[in-house]
């Protein structure tokens, strides 16, 4: 076996091949450019290798200074992990010049499928059924524009190298083709080394399903079921879980058969992905293969016990697959979120800066798994497993020159319906304070009816959130739940004040138990009786039995109400608390009658009108500014563009209004909420 590999990516992938080479008793080397030098991939592995500057073009993507670092530390293999050199057969050959093994395909497959326009062709020609579009390269905006009339609107435009929605647009018209195919062009190149692109068709309400295959080098292959990946938002996969809750069994078979064969067709060896759309009534259509590890792998991993970036180092040392067809089998359910840096309640757009917390929930090894990666037997009931993947840690940055991921959380349980449940709890516990992040879009997902029930296209977030994501309420039956929590919870705060020393004598404070819970535009009485293990406490005409050992300025409270327990973040605001709760984020008061008398007296205060500035919405870099002062614009019109985090975002005009001052110009390096321009 290999005695020391160099992983030539960052992040969270980085950490998790270091721990499976780690099993194996195989030494690792890292790569860093100055952004992460004080990395989480850096201070895992055995050596690390300093590469160049922060953007990926000049550090990650060099397959010189790749090579450097592999020459200086004598590394045998290379693990690319997914992006950055993961797809590119001139760093597969490179490393075979230098007689590194490669663990990925052979350099013919990831040109024959790692390229989209290929790939493609070579589906066809094998027959198997693609996504009608334009499989040849296309030059410029005019001739994106001629193709896509040809073909249809909505059209997308692909990056042929790219890959984790980098490079990729929907253009439902003449002005949205002009518009993105030069941005995708531009993130294509800044991305990927490599600014091709190409057009096909845009399938509405399509699910988005993939195949997870692994292939030796001696003609063995096999796949381990499917993952669902519909839940996308700008085409890049938010959740996805494992096996689909769409596929049977026939359907299944097929698309894995299919895949094995394609996989086959060019000699494919190591781990890859198949990519199908499937329409309502299980036709499916090739759309891509994958030639590298995918981001979601981990359910795959939790639903068949096998570690599959194990497998990927055995085939390139040359290992036969010590499983065939027959040995796989598809236990319980799994899911994955993906949690990101980016702010949902301003459009998703990146958030960056340190992470002044990040306490994810404790990681739980699922019960039936055995040593060997199998599963033994049926999974008993009541089992659940808890899994995160991450690159960051308490303390840690997160830069503006990476993809913005933060962690991808997995929960495994034997049902569909528990393996949800166990994620809502996980993502309930999951601490992160200092930037904009997307748990509470995350857990609205996972308590919408739609999802819950399975009946979900990759349209699912554009549909259901169509504006955004503003927040969510709480839920009815929630209420008083929290209600009786927060007022058991204010009681015992109180009762620690009265406790403080140094006071008074013959000043001694008494705790009352009539308290005025006010949320969500609501005010409910409530009183407290309390005894040495928890309070009754009523709520309205219910009486609710609390029992916790939360204490104050603990920023989680795991709480049990009525017997069912309940996991809450908290912080305190004056006179109560904010609470975060299944995706819901309020202030909760709890006040004694008088207080909650007067309070409904205070004026309310309003936000400062910003209806006349452009706002930078995140930290980024201006690309460039459309307009001038004194210009005219429109409603919808382009006004800057901004780049953060790989991604270019167009700004546009609310409504119509006339330029009357410009803050900033290309080049300028802004913060949230920096005043871009004025307008009157």
């Amino acid at each position: 076996m290999f005695k020391k590999i160099l992983i030539a990516n960052r992040g969270e992938i980085a950490c998790r091949v270091i721990k499976t080479a780690r099993k194996m008793g195989i030494k690792t080397v890292a790569v860093y450019s100055d952004a992460d030098r004080n990395a989480l991939h850096v201070q895992m592995a055995d050596e690390a290798v300093h590469i160049g500057p922060p953007p990926a073009n000049q550090s990650y993507i060099v397959i010189d200074k790749i090579m450097e670092a592999i020459k200086a530390t004598g590394a045998e293999a290379v693990h690319p992990g997914y992006g950055f050199l993961s797809e590119n057969p001139k760093f597969a050959e490179a490393l075979e010049a230098a007689g590194v093994a490669f663990i990925g395909p052979p350099k013919g497959a990831i040109e024959a499928m790692g390229d989209k326009i290929t790939s493609k062709k070579i589906a066809q020609e094998a027959g198997v059924s693609t996504v009608p579009g334009h499989m040849g390269l296309i030059e410029d905006a005019a001739e994106a524009i001629k193709i896509s009339g040809e073909i249809g609107y909505p059209v997308m435009l692909k990056a042929s190298a790219g890959g984790g929605g980098k490079g990729m647009r929907i253009a439902w018209n003449e002005d949205e083709v002009a518009e993105g195919f030069q941005a995708s062009k531009n993130e294509a190149a800044s991305s990927f080394g490599d600014d091709r692109m190409f057009i096909e068709k845009f399938v509405t309400q399509p699910r988005h399903i993939e195949i997870q295959v692994l292939c030796d080098s001696h003609g063995n292959g096999i796949y381990l079921g499917e993952r669902e990946c519909s839940i996308q938002r700008r085409n890049q996969k938010v959740i996805e879980e494992a096996p689909s809750p769409f596929l049977d069994d026939a359907t299944r078979k097929a698309m894995g058969d299919q895949s094995v064969a394609l996989a086959k067709a060019v000699g494919y060896s190591s781990a890859g992905t198949v990519e199908f759309i499937v329409d309502g009534d299980r036709n499916f259509y090739f759309l891509e293969m994958n030639t590298r590890l995918q981001v979601e792998h981990p359910v795959t991993e939790l639903i068949t016990g096998v570690d599959l970036v194990e497998q990927m180092i055995r085939v390139a040392y040359g290992e036969k697959l010590a499983m065939t067809q027959d040995d796989v089998t598809l236990t319980g359910w799994a899911m994955e979120s993906r949690l990101y840096a980016e702010d949902p309640y301003r459009g998703f757009l990146p958030s960056i800066g340190r992470l002044t917390t990040y306490r994810p929930p404790a990681e739980v090894a699922a019960g039936p798994l055995l040593d060997t990666g199998k599963w033994q037997g049926d999974a008993p009931a009541g089992t659940h497993a808890v899994r995160n993947d991450t690159g960051v840690y308490d303390g840690g940055e997160i830069s503006m020159y990476y993809d913005p991921m933060i962690a991808k959380l997995c929960t495994w349980a034997p049902t569909r319906a528990d393996a949800i449940e166990e994620m809502r709890v996980a993502l309930d516990s999951f601490e992160v304070e200092g930037i904009g992040h997307n748990i509470p879009f995350l857990s609205a997902v996972y308590d919408h009816e739609k999802f819950t029930s399975g009946n979900m296209t990759t349209a699912f977030i554009e549909e259901e959130f169509p504006d955004g994501f503003d927040g969510v309420s709480l839920a009815d039956a929630d209420i008083p739940r929290i209600s009786a929590a927060c007022a058991a919870m204010h009681r015992v705060a109180e009762i620690r004040r009265t406790r403080v020393t140094g006071r008074m004598g013959n000043h001694e404070r008494h705790v009352g138990k009539d308290w005025v819970v006010s949320l969500q535009g609501e005010s409910h009485p409530v009183v407290i009786e309390a005894d040495r293990d928890g309070a009754n406490v009523a709520v309205g005409d219910a009486v609710l039995r609390v029992e916790s050992d939360w204490t104050p300025g603990q920023p989680l409270a795991r709480i049990t109400v009525d017997g069912a327990p309940m996991v809450m973040k908290v912080g305190k605001v004056s006179g109560g608390f904010r609470i975060r709760y299944r995706g819901a984020d309020v202030k909760v008061h709890v006040r004694t009658p008088r207080q909650a008398e007067l309070a409904r007296l205070m004026p309310e205060k309003l936000p400062p009108d910003t209806s006349k500035l452009l706002l930078c919405p995140m930290p980024g870099l201006i690309v460039k500014v459309d307009v001038e002062v004194g210009d005219e614009v429109q409603e919808g019109q382009a006004l800057c563009t901004v780049e953060a985090m790989k991604m270019e975002n167009i700004l546009r005009a609310e409504k119509k209004a006339t330029v009357t001052k410009i803050n900033a110009g290309a080049g300028d390096s802004l913060s949230v909420d920096d005043v871009i321009m004025e307008f009157e």
